[in-house]
């Protein structure tokens, strides 16, 4: 037997029972439809990415004895119960004014199960399985960020685990004109194949997602209501960020920053990295190698430039916090054996010690490290800015299903960990009258937006196919709903600041880097030292790759300065409208075919198309112009028509670049 009814509460929507399962839809938000199903009554209040409660909605339902229709803006959502659906609720999604399927669910096997299935995993927990009809020409968009190389994720099987350079933001945008969000931060899976698309989550208790219609921009517009809007970007940061692995003292740091003073060089940011601390989850400096950061802090600010600390998730045992935070619960747990996550260098041991991480999902636990971040960063010396290094967190090995979180198993909730661990920063900051922060942030997941994080690629090649790669990588970010992100310039592993190609690979990243949305340099750069308390790279500033090099990188610095009112622009809008600064051609250019399958080119606002040189001695390059504008080379002058392919010419000197429509930037 199975039932259709209206939502008990009378809201618009409706549910469908038959034999243990339920299915709920209902609008959430406007042009927007969730979906939850699960053995048994639906649950509320799971950890997810959705807002609690949706904007009212002028949505309609209309429900028969074997079917039910959603009508909620620019999408509308049709059940199926007839025989043709042998029993099995299916539901369609349309466009509203076209009548045109946009996606369909898609049953697992003819008889049996449907497009859903639940397997028990124990205690009420199974493993889900939700199956979509496959579309022959369709591309997939977004999905977070990975190291594969490519925009398009049609085809590929992708990890919903968070590791290093490896993000897991399950939401996607398609060409048909759809957006869906899997509103569960579970570890599992998603399968974009030839004959199915299936979202799998390990162990959980609901399957949950989210699908809005319209164009690219729309989509992600609404996707923003849904999850969080992104804070305006404060001005500081739109400028260029220094970094290196690593500066080791006070006055090292001092030295790289006063001589960009000699130099004349923009700098806004320099960051402290990792080991700067007395002990992993102490969260305060070791006065040994920096004894004077109120005098540190306090020169810097004479010159314009914000200190940036890194800040790990990890307490080692011998921190003087272990004790009570173990004690009060504000570690992550372990259904098994000692609360150890990870081994790690800490000063004052021998060896290696077994740290644990402080459990985001647990406000207790927020509160306490914000305090203590607090205590020995902001009040004393005015540090505002935070690198959230290492925060998937950086499990090794990396088993979530031995993790015990406030908010869940492991299993059920471990993707959601690196929002939560922003939040701490976020909340933190307004409490002290200090909103709109940003983090930088290795690991993010779906909402992280709304918490000011700032994610880069982590730890990659220092390569041209790293280049490459990155490109495509970013782009995918930027349809993932994180408007604000970056590479470490040059690469992470290596580079050899002698080396000629590795020379040109650093200009033509600098290039690239100033057309991103934060601008930064980092690195682990040639010759490197074994890994621990004593590391540090080689030199990595901009006068440290030769004369030429030099000419070239400070001439990407200029223009960065120079593009910093226009930037501030984009940041404005992606804030208000949820649409990021660097984005796939694809966003601008909806109507045209071939913008959706531009890989290596993008939009950097609505002004700006970017061609970014990523093959060792190309000094020119193919680029394609959308149709429908015209298209002016910003170094040349010459004007073209859009809906073709130009030449490009790409000395050393310079990235091509093509101004729209006749927008005036200062570039030449």
């Amino acid at each position: 037997m199975s039932s259709l009814s209206e939502i008990d509460s009378g809201a618009p929507g409706f549910e469908w029972s038959s034999v243990q399962e339920t299915l709920r839809v209902e609008p959430w938000g406007p042009d927007g439809i969730r979906v939850r199903a699960r053995v048994g009554p639906i649950l509320d209040g799971l950890p997810g990415a959705l807002d609690d409660e949706p904007e009212p909605s002028q949505a309609k339902t209309e429900i028969t004895p074997t079917t039910a229709r959603l009508v909620n803006g620019r999408v509308t959502a049709e059940l199926t119960t007839d025989v043709d659906a042998h029993g099995q609720g299916m539901l369609r999604f349309t466009s509203t004014a076209t009548g045109e399927e946009l996606l369909a669910e898609q049953p697992i096997h003819w008889w049996w199960p449907g497009p859903r299935m639940f397997a028990p995993t124990g205690n009420g927990y199974h493993r889900l399985e939700q199956s979509f009809r496959p579309y022959e020409g369709e591309r997939l968009y977004g999905l977070g960020q990975h190291g594969h190389g490519r925009l398009d994720q049609k085809g590929t099987v992708l990890d919903l685990v968070q590791r290093n350079g490896e993000v897991t933001i399950p939401f996607l945008l398609s060409s048909r004109g759809y957006g869906l969000l899997w509103n569960n931060p579970a570890i599992g899976r998603v399968e974009l194949a030839e004959n199915a698309t299936r979202w799998v989550s390990d162990s959980a208790r609901q399957i949950d997602y989210w699908v809005t219609a319209g164009t690219p921009a729309e989509i992600l517009g609404r996707y923003a209501d849904a999850t969080g809007h992104v804070p305006l970007l404060p001005e500081w940061a739109s400028g260029f960020w220094q970094s290196k692995l690593r500066y080791r003292t006070q006055d090292e740091l001092l030295a790289v920053a006063r001589e960009y003073a000699r130099r004349g060089l923009p700098l806004s940011v320099i960051v402290v990295d990792y080991f700067h601390w007395t002990h992993l989850g102490d969260w305060k400096f070791d006065h040994g190698e920096w004894p004077d950061p109120a005098a540190l802090t306090a020169e810097l600010r004479d010159m314009g430039v914000k200190l940036m600390v890194s800040v790990w998730p990890s307490v080692s045992p011998v921190s003087e916090n272990f004790e009570s935070m173990r004690d009060d619960g504000l570690l992550i747990g372990t259904e098994f054996g000692p609360l150890a996550q990870a081994t790690w260098p800490d000063k004052g041991v021998a060896a290696p010690v077994d740290v644990a991480f402080y459990d985001a999902t647990n406000p207790r636990a927020r509160e306490f490290v914000w305090g203590k971040v607090r205590d020995n960063y902001l009040r004393p010396y005015g540090i505002d800015v935070w690198w959230l290094d290492a925060c998937e967190p950086e499990l090794r090995p990396g088993f979530q299903g031995n993790l015990r979180y406030h908010a869940g198993p492991g299993l059920e909730v471990g993707n959601m960990y690196p929002r939560e661990n922003a939040r701490t920063f976020a909340e933190g900051m307004a409490q002290e009258g200090q909103p709109g922060t940003v983090s930088l942030v290795r690991s993010a997941w779906a909402g992280s937006q709304r918490y000011g994080a700032a994610l880069w690629s982590g730890d990659i090649a220092a390569t041209f196919a790293s280049l490459r790669a990155q490109i495509r990588s970013g782009l995918n970010v930027a349809v993932s709903g994180i408007p604000w992100w970056t590479t470490d310039i040059g690469g992470f592993h290596g580079g050899d600041p002698d080396d000629l190609e590795y020379r040109e690979l650093i200009v033509r990243w600098f290039q690239y880097g100033a057309l991103c949305p934060l601008f930064r340099l980092h690195g682990n750069r040639e010759p490197t030292m074994p890994f621990g308390l004593e590391q540090t790279g080689g030199p990595n500033e901009p006068w440290s790759f030769g004369a030429q090099a030099y000419e070239h990188i400070a001439a990407a610095l200029l223009l960065r300065e120079q593009l910093r009112p226009y930037i501030m622009t984009l940041m404005s809008a992606a804030h208000a409208d949820g649409i990021p600064p660097m984005r796939p051609l694809f966003i601008d250019f909806p109507d045209d075919p071939a913008a959706w399958s531009a890989e290596d080119a993008y939009m950097f606002g609505p002004d700006l198309l970017v061609a970014p040189v990523a093959d060792y001695g190309a000094r020119e390059r193919p680029v394609y112009l959308p149709r429908g504008s015209r298209w002016t080379d910003a170094w040349t002058g010459a004007a073209h028509d859009g809906g073709s392919g130009v030449r490009a010419g790409a000395p050393l000197s310079r990235i091509p670049l093509f101004l729209r429509d006749g927008a005036e930037l200062p570039i030449a």
